[in-house]
């Protein structure tokens, strides 16, 4: 906790000259982009992944045609062939795995152990604030609730156009695949319960996520 207070309080100073009181949020930005940029080639290896179960697709359906009463003779086939083409059905979730460990030391952080690192804020918000708290207070549109109204926004148009690709590149025929690209909005639902400086991680995160799969699988 130490070493992740220090990294944020020696990237907030660097940032305070051109965003002032703002500076803690504008490096949790910037460390969030930080992490992102280390597990960047992860997420190279997870899009050549994707490409290549793609075009096993038609050997899967055929798979699924020829064993479709046989549930675990099915599975049991899609690993093979998976296996055989050496192409790991799990791939694209390391990326997403590597990055809980920062997403929960900021909750920490955050939460009650970041020391002077609460006592900032981004515009009227505190960071260690949560969207209750600024309901509690002047309400949906008051200062600190604006901030959220931001931010929601933010995510529901980074969320709609990772739904939009998602739909448009889904692998998976099955019920899994139609509903997988509506999971993008629940991060709605962890801005609204996480402090804010949590909130602004998963938000920059997000975003990333949905420029990288963009330029990755496009």
């Amino acid at each position: 906790m130490s070493v992740l207070t220090h990294v944020v309080g020696q990237l907030a100073d660097l940032l305070h000259p051109l965003f002032g009181t703002a500076a803690v949020a504008a490096a949790i930005v910037l460390f969030t982009a930080l992490v992102r940029l280390l597990v960047h080639p992860l997420s190279r290896a997870a899009a050549r992944g994707q490409r290549a179960r793609a075009q096993l697709q038609p050997q899967v359906a055929e798979l699924r045609k020829r064993y479709a009463r046989q549930p675990e003779k099915l599975q049991k086939a899609v690993l093979e062939l998976h296996a055989d083409a050496k192409v790991s059905p799990l791939s694209g979730l390391l990326p997403s795995l590597l990055q809980l460990p920062a997403f929960f030391l900021l909750y920490r952080l955050f939460s009650g152990g970041g020391d002077g690192l609460l006592s900032h804020q981004l515009f009227a918000a505190p960071l260690g604030g949560r969207w209750a708290d600024a309901l509690a207070g002047d309400g949906v549109f008051g200062p600190a609730g604006l901030v959220y109204v931001g931010l929601f926004l933010v995510v529901a148009a980074v969320a709609t156009f990772t739904c939009v690709r998602a739909r448009r590149t889904v692998v998976d025929g099955g019920a899994i695949g139609r509903v997988l690209p509506f999971a993008s909005f629940l991060t709605l639902v962890t801005v609204a319960v996480v402090p804010l400086a949590v909130a602004l991680y998963v938000v920059t995160s997000s975003a990333w996520s949905a420029v990288e799969r963009a330029l990755l699988y496009s």
